[in-house]
C-alpha cells in the first residue's frame, strides 16, 4: 500500500503515528509524509526541515513533501485543499492519517478540515492525536510495542523540540511513552498509537 501521514508541523506525525508508519515500511509498504509547515515559532526552520527530513529516514518514509505554508498560519481555503489534492494525485494514497480536527493549535484545526474534504475519495482515513488534541475517542489501535524505540528515536530526531512540552522537567519521549501505555491499556495491549477512523476498509 501507499501510506500518506498529513501534519501541520515538524515531528506532529511522529508522535501521533510515527510508530505506526515505521511498522508499515519495515513490512514493506510505502510511506509519506507532508509537513504543512516547517514550524518556525518552535525554532530554526531549517534546522527544523533537517530534524523533520532525518526523522522520515528513521521511519523509512520514501518523501518528505512541504506545504510551504506559515507556522501559525495554515489556512482553511480553496487553496490548501487543492495543494493536498496535487500530493495525493502523485502519491495515490491507500491510507491517510492527519491531525485530530479538535485541538488547540488552529494550523490542526484546518489541516484536518481540508484533508478531510481533498481525501473524500480515499477509502482508509484516520485521525491521529497530538498533545494539543481535545475529546479524542479513539475506535482503533495499533499495536507498536515492537517499534516503540523507532517511534522515540524518529522524535528524539526533532532535538531541538524535545523538551519543549510546557510542563516541567517532562520530555516528548516521556509523554510519548506515557500516550503510548495509557492507549496500549485501552487497546489491551502494552504500547498502542490510537486512531479515530473516518472511514475504514477492513480486507477480508
Amino acid at each position: 500500500m501507499n501510506i500518506l501521514a498529513f501534519g501541520a508541523h515538524p515531528d506532529d506525525i511522529e508522535f501521533g503515528c510515527g510508530g505506526t508508519l515505521s511498522a508499515y515500511a519495515k513490512a514493506g509498504h510505502q510511506v509519506f509524509l507532508f509537513v504543512a509547515s516547517r514550524g518556525e515559532y518552535g525554532g530554526d526552520p531549517e534546522v527544523r526541515q533537517k530534524e523533520q527530513e532525518e526523522s522520515a529516514r528513521i521511519i523509512g518514509a520514501q518523501e518528505v513533501f512541504w506545504g510551504g505554508y506559515a507556522d501559525t498560519e495554515v489556512p482553511l481555503n480553496r487553496e490548501l485543499i487543492i495543494v493536498l489534492e496535487k500530493v495525493m494525485k502523485q502519491v495515490r494514497p491507500d491510507m491517510i492519517f492527519v491531525n485530530y480536527f479538535d485541538d488547540t493549535h488552529q494550523d490542526h484545526r484546518n489541516l484536518a478540515q481540508g484533508t478531510l474534504s481533498a481525501t473524500r475519495y480515499i477509502p482508509n482515513f484516520l485521525f491521529f492525536e497530538v498533545p494539543t488534541t481535545q475529546n479524542f475517542t479513539p475506535n482503533c489501535y495499533v499495536d507498536i510495542q515492537r517499534v516503540l524505540g523507532k517511534k522515540l528515536a524518529c522524535l528524539e530526531a526533532h532535538r531541538s523540540q524535545v523538551a519543549k512540552t510546557n510542563i516541567e522537567d517532562l520530555t516528548i519521549l516521556e509523554s510519548a511513552v506515557s500516550c503510548a501505555n495509557f492507549r496500549g491499556i485501552q487497546g489491551r495491549v502494552r504500547y498502542a498509537e490510537a486512531f479515530q477512523s473516518v472511514r475504514l476498509l477492513l480486507p477480508i
